[in-house]
């Protein structure tokens, strides 16, 4: 589904994007790595079904008990590690969406940790832009508003001028509680569980254009 109607007319300082799910598809990796996890820990794999734009430090301490958090996390930090410089692909219309935005009105606002960033930047060959908030940079990670909120400080611009680009219903409410205007691509979740105020099926669908007023959205 391709709406972005309460986009148009609109300008923007800059474009926040999740990176997995959004960016680049890391999905088959990411799910063999906490199913072997799963096995090894004990844990019933339904319990895994909601991944999607939430980290790690907030999915283990949920399933286990306090005494076993921190090598669990150690350890699927490690197993999607392994898999993260195999199998990720840049989903449609990254490098088109990247290319005609100026590198001072981007950035990548992610769950992964910095370990896991640096993997999957490496996997995917996606172009680093100047400024990346992951999981270590904030108290709170999503759907908390502080990633958001640090993607547009570090740009220097208000929240409120800002889109964000999202995949996840975590994700898309950490946007929203940060003051973004939010914009949900993707299939990893249904649509109805998207909650946003613009959705398209992916970046190829979109055209960013940078002017003197700013940043505009419209389908391409």
């Amino acid at each position: 589904m391709i709406d972005l109607e309460a986009l148009t007319g609109r300008t923007f300082d800059a474009v926040l994007f999740d990176m997995d799910g959004t960016l680049i598809d890391s999905m088959a990796g990411s799910l063999q790595a906490w199913a072997r996890w799963a096995t090894e820990h004990g844990v019933d794999p339904t319990h895994l079904a909601d991944l999607g734009g939430r980290p790690a430090a907030q999915v283990v301490p949920a399933l286990l008990t306090a005494d076993r958090v921190a090598d669990a996390l150690a350890r699927i930090e490690h197993l999607e590690n392994e898999v993260a410089a195999d199998g990720i692909e840049l989903l449609p219309g990254t490098v088109e969406a990247l290319a005609a935005l100026p590198p001072d009105r981007v950035a990548i606002v992610t769950s992964c940790t910095r370990t896991l960033l640096a993997a999957r930047l490496a996997g995917s060959r996606l172009p680093r832009p100047q400024e990346i908030v992951t999981f270590d940079d904030v108290e709170r990670g999503k759907p908390a508003p502080d990633p958001f909120v640090l993607g547009a400080q570090r740009l220097g611009f208000d929240p409120a001028r800002c889109l964000a680009v999202e995949d996840a219903p975590a994700g898309l409410a950490s946007a929203r509680a940060a003051g973004c205007t939010t914009l949900a691509v993707g299939d990893t979740h249904p649509h109805d569980e998207l909650d946003a105020d613009a959705h398209a099926p992916d970046l190829s669908h979109v055209r960013f254009t940078a002017g003197p007023g700013g940043i505009t959205v419209s389908p391409t």
